[in-house]
């Protein structure tokens, strides 16, 4: 068996296609690996495998581990980020399965694959791999805080899993269409199987997250911008260590600020109630400052999934004329994104 691979900035190489494994998650909010390999690289899935009929679902085919792999898909990847990335014990069985039916595991979780009791043994029976992905590379360094050059956009949000990913992929998609230099930078395990690279910030030593994200977005030329995933949220009770980090050491010159229109209580962490926009606007300018005092907020990200696409158009505009921002759903596009963008730009 091949050791457990750490993400790195450069290029991460993956077994694909994959079957996207959902355990027995009924949360949405805890899929978001899954939903985001199905919705930003749906050439790489074949399928999902569900163990209840509770489980949240893709929309992708059901398939065991053994239809999977005959139909092309080389890799079982857990499409659950759980709180503490734990892999329960009741998902041991299918993992196993998953090795003895040809396919390597990769996983995004805090827990480490040959950590789990038989997976180890199996994989080196089968000669599988066991891929970690959620594992910081060494020897990160300590935030210096100098000035790079370059220009950066980080999203950041009202609460956890709400768009910040998407947000930034739409929007790295929509300056590379428009002729503009700019590179997605990838800070969350979904991000990172999606890129091929970047750094997974919730698995780095507090004291060294803002060096990691000064190393993930090093000096460039002037004109080229960095549009870099952002991570939990400044107002979170268990992520705003993350969040913080990331700000610091992004040194972002813009900031887009992603809410979820109708969520009321912050995820996982019940008793505690959302922020308002304008409160997630005012601290992330606050708390960047402190290493970019140029930083603005270029615009407002709205998941508007939840909406029909009237309601959705009039909450965008809605926002955008009580802020004075421009505000889009970067996932439905159109003259709202081309006018947060421009914003940004300008």
């Amino acid at each position: 068996m091949n050791p457990s691979s750490p993400s790195v900035i450069g290029s991460l190489v993956l077994p694909q296609p994959y079957l996207l494994f959902l355990g027995d998650m009924t949360e949405p909010g805890y899929a978001k690996t899954a939903f985001g390999l199905r919705d930003w690289a749906p050439e790489r899935c074949v399928g999902e495998y569900r163990l209840t009929p509770d489980t949240v679902s893709t929309g992708l085919p059901a398939m065991t581990s053994a239809e999977a792999y005959a139909n092309g898909a080389r890799a079982l990847v857990i499409g659950v980020a759980n709180p503490g990335g734990v892999i329960p014990a009741k998902w041991r069985a299918s993992l196993v399965d998953a090795l003895e039916a040809g396919l390597d595991i990769v996983s995004g979780m805090h827990a480490r694959l040959a950590d789990i009791p038989g997976l180890a043994d199996t994989a080196a029976l089968h000669q599988r791999r066991l891929i970690d992905v959620r594992v910081p590379p060494s020897a990160i360094p300590v935030a210096t805080g100098a000035k790079r050059a370059g220009k950066r956009l980080l999203t950041v949000g009202t609460d956890c899993a709400l768009g910040k990913k998407y947000t930034a992929l739409a929007i790295h998609r929509a300056l590379v269409a428009r002729g503009v230099d700019a590179t997605f930078r990838a800070t969350g395990q979904t991000g990172i199987m999606i890129a091929g690279g970047g750094l997974p910030m919730d698995a780095i030593i507090a004291d060294f997250e803002a060096g990691a994200a000064e190393i993930l977005s090093p000096a460039a030329p002037a004109d080229h911008w960095d549009i870099i995933e952002g991570q939990g949220s400044l107002f979170h009770p268990a992520y705003a260590g993350v969040s913080l980090g990331l700000l610091h050491g992004s040194q972002p010159d813009v900031i887009i600020v992603c809410h979820e229109p109708g969520r009321e209580m912050m995820l996982g962490v019940p008793g505690y109630a959302l922020p308002s926009i304008e409160e997630a606007i005012e601290a992330n300018l606050m708390f960047g400052r402190r290493t970019n005092p140029a930083i603005r907020c270029g615009g407002i990200s709205l998941n508007t999934a939840a909406l029909d696409p009237a309601a959705a158009e009039a909450e965008i505009a809605r926002v955008a004329d009580r802020l004075g921002l421009p505000a889009a759903d970067p996932v439905r596009g159109g003259p709202a994104l081309d006018r947060l963008i421009e914003h940004s730009l300008a």
